[in-house]
């Protein structure tokens, strides 16, 4: 477990250690020679439920680019099969059941983020991605429920903290959940036979699910397999990782900019930037520790360190270094940069007039227009940098400023509304 660590040998497990990745694993000691072996294969499944996958999927994606970089093979495996499912770790009520097309809409645009983490191709440390789908859709159900269902023990299975939390707080679980465990399982034997993958990586929610597919590996395969997981991350102040209050934080730039979020980065708590330098970014750890020795105003040069790093790895080295200048011309001069995030929207209706409530909404700073109303109130909303309190402002081609219309949330969140014909 987490606090009693062998001295690792192996130069991935050293790493997951040092940084911070370590938090449940089984066997540990064999796991870290089978990685000084250089011959770990390694995998972390993620259901399709949305186009993007989001900063609480980052920690896992993480750990497959440490793999590589330590010289082993990542499996990224899609869930074609299991989004048809749904997870229930975490949740109090059942996920929607997604059509084929939106399934296939969100692998498309998925499986763009991890092009960015990890280098693929046909080498033997290069990434594999992978769709259960492919070997979940022929199951034939007597037969699974004879040769795999009949390993599985239901006291065992209500026991899980997927189950028995949903449970506990009276909330329905679907038949059709319960089985996503067992499907989970069978994906990691499949792995192992078809790749001779060994290890699934994982949140601290999968633990459960994991030890199945070990269990498993185990008594149909007479196959040694591991298991390792990370902490679900929360904030100093506790509130989960990569939740705002605007939603959540996502990879993709199509549903969030570069700018927003290296924004997000930036704006850690001062408890929080040392340690996620070491999880989110490739900085060696002994400029990290350098970092750690800033205090006071100094600290926000260790968050700009990490807002460019995180978003150069998600978004490039050049939205990275844009996203950068915006911020620092944006605060830096208390002015305006073009490079904003911007919403463009018909000339007729600046020529009608759009309400300020309706705009803020526009731009994403309110999620509605009593969100809107709250925001004004609080005398955190500015309209070309000027602090608006009517409420009932209507914005017109007259606010234009250079062709475009500067709102802001606050001091650090802001976006161009610009006409178009």
């Amino acid at each position: 477990m987490e606090n009693d660590w062998p001295a690792f040998k192996s130069e991935f497990m050293q790493s997951l250690q040092q940084r911070g990745y370590l938090h449940q694993c089984s066997n540990a000691a064999e796991l870290d020679a089978l990685a000084a072996s250089g011959e770990l294969i390694a995998y972390t499944g993620y259901d399709m439920t949305a186009k993007s996958l989001h900063v609480g999927n980052l920690i896992s994606i993480m750990m497959l680019r440490r793999l590589q970089q330590a010289g082993g093979k990542p499996i990224i495996v899609l869930g074609g099969g299991t989004t048809r499912i749904g997870d229930p770790s975490g949740r109090d009520e059942s996920r929607l059941l997604l059509s084929e097309t939106q399934i296939a809409e969100n692998k498309a645009s998925i499986e763009q983020t991890f092009k960015r983490f990890l280098h693929f191709g046909d080498g033997p440390t290069d990434a594999v991605m992978v769709d259960n789908y492919d070997w979940l859709k022929g199951l034939n159900y007597i037969s699974f429920l004879r040769d795999i269902g009949s390993h599985f023990s239901v006291n065992r299975m209500l026991s899980f903290d997927s189950v028995r939390l949903r449970l506990e707080r009276e909330q329905p679980l679907s038949f059709i959940e319960f089985n996503y465990m067992i499907l989970q399982a069978y994906d990691f034997v499949e792995l192992f036979k078809n790749y001779r993958c060994r290890l699934q990586m994982g949140g601290s929610d999968q633990w459960g699910n994991i030890v199945n597919g070990i269990e498993l590996g185990r008594r149909t395969e007479q196959a040694e397999l591991f298991g390792l997981t990370t902490a679900l991350l929360t904030t100093a102040s506790g509130a989960k990782m990569g939740k705002t209050a605007q939603g959540a934080v996502w990879l993709s730039d199509d549903m969030l900019s570069a700018y927003d979020y290296w924004q997000f980065w930036r704006n850690t708590e001062d408890a929080d930037v040392i340690r996620f330098l070491a999880l989110f970014t490739d900085l060696p750890m002994a400029d990290i520790e350098a970092l750690a020795k800033l205090e006071g105003a100094d600290i926000n040069q260790a968050k700009i360190i990490l807002a460019t790093e995180a978003t150069r790895l998600a978004h490039g080295d050049a939205a990275a270094q844009a996203a950068a200048a915006t911020a620092e011309k944006t605060f830096g001069e208390a002015g305006r940069d073009d490079n904003l995030p911007s919403k463009d929207i018909d000339q007729a209706v600046l020529e009608a007039g759009l309400g300020l409530l309706e705009a803020f909404v526009l731009v994403g700073f309110a999620s509605s227009n009593s969100e809107a109303r709250r925001l004004i109130q609080n005398g955190g909303a500015r309209v070309n940098d000027q602090v608006e309190s009517n409420m009932h402002r209507v914005l017109t081609l007259s606010d234009l400023d250079n062709q475009a219309i500067k709102l802001s949330a606050g001091k650090k969140r802001h976006a161009l509304i610009r006409p178009k014909a």
